[in-house]
């Protein structure tokens, strides 16, 4: 019997190396699906984060754009601060040369001064005669509405509430804050309460009251303020003639008279235009101011203006006047203004009017 050949390749070995193969692949396998799900959630985790970071740029830039945003509010109330400083000095310094100006005053405006006071005094006088000469009918029985002043004394005035149609103009610039330059500089930039509150336009104020008290039974009247237009008191009748026999109409009109605020310049052509926007012609004019004007129909470009140029500014607005109407001027007096008192003087003469500067505790 022949000897049967011994193969070390057998079927058993084959097998044994097939199993390791397929061993080996499953684990392969297992290994790489393993690899793949723990891939995807890195990527998820990455994807949230990435998410997360996005979001929180996102903030970030709104809050940079707030940020930015008040940086420019910042910087534009620096710009405007710095601005309204430079302003105030500069205002400063032009009050100090004004002031300078003023105390070095020439001999020549004292003695002008001097003759004003000799004027005043002669007026006075034609007040006390006036005063003596009045009826006992212009002392009361025909006032509508009372008026009680500060204190117990009694001031000459020489000033007649007489006409038919009153019309009356009263300043409301910024220089009828106070009696002095300086006051006018620091008022005109407070609170619209403390301009009211300023003891010259109190005063003026108390003037009005006081005319309104003296207005004859069954005149009409009109009241105006003035500063760079001219505005009547109650819109609502604006040209035309009110009665003066009715409290509650005065009423009406001081109250609204107390919710003015000074402010601007002054343009007496303004004012002097009203006589010819009312539905007819008043037959007595007052007329409540503290200095020349300070700009014509229109205003002018600079800042400055000078003295002799407010008088031609007075000067052309007078010609508006028309003949033969009274005008009864009461000055509140401004400092630096020496012409002021001669040139309302002379229109209160040539009109046959009255003129009229009160002391601080008047009426």
């Amino acid at each position: 019997m022949a000897r049967r050949e011994i193969n070390v390749f057998s079927v058993s070995f084959l097998d044994c190396i097939f199993c390791g193969f397929g061993a080996v692949v499953l684990l392969f396998v297992i290994i790489n699906a393993r690899e793949r799900t723990e891939h995807s959630q890195q990527d998820k985790d990455q994807s949230a984060e990435e998410a997360l970071l996005q979001r929180e740029l996102f903030e970030g830039q709104k809050d940079l754009i707030v940020v930015r945003n008040s940086l420019e509010t910042t910087e534009e109330e620096a710009v405007r601060t710095e601005g309204l400083s430079r302003e105030v000095l500069k205002l400063l310094e032009e009050t100090r040369e004004q002031l300078a100006r003023y105390e070095h005053s020439t001999l020549a405006k004292e003695e002008h001064i001097n003759k004003l006071k000799s004027d005043l005094a002669s007026l006075e006088e034609d007040y006390k005669r006036l005063k003596a000469a009045a009826s006992a009918s212009a002392e009361g029985g025909n006032k509508v509405k009372s008026f009680s002043g500060s204190g117990d004394r009694q001031y000459l005035t020489g000033v007649k509430m007489g006409g038919k149609r009153i019309l009356v103009l009263l300043d409301a610039s910024a220089s009828m804050l106070g009696r002095q330059v300086v006051d006018v500089i620091i008022r005109r930039n407070l609170s619209d309460a403390t301009k009211k509150a300023s003891p010259k336009w109190k005063q003026a104020v108390a003037t009005v009251d006081w005319m309104t008290s003296q207005f004859p039974a069954g005149s009409r009247f009109q009241i105006y303020t003035f500063n760079e237009t001219a505005t009547p008191l109650l819109p609502s009748a604006a040209g035309r003639w009110m009665d003066a026999s009715d409290p509650a109409l005065l009423g009406d009109v001081m109250t609204a008279l107390r919710d003015v605020v000074p402010r601007n310049g002054t343009s007496l052509h303004r004012a002097l235009n009203v006589i010819e926007e009312m539905e007819t012609p008043p037959d007595n004019l007052f007329l409540l101011i503290d200095s020349l004007p300070t700009m014509g129909e229109r205003k002018g470009l600079g800042k400055k203006i000078s003295a002799k140029r407010r008088l031609r500014h007075a000067k052309s607005a007078i010609k508006k006047l028309p003949s033969g109407l009274p005008v009864n001027v009461i000055l509140f007096p401004m400092e630096g203004d020496p012409m002021a008192s001669s040139m309302y003087w002379r229109v209160a003469v040539r009109s046959r009017g009255s003129f009229f500067s009160p002391s601080e505790d008047w009426p």
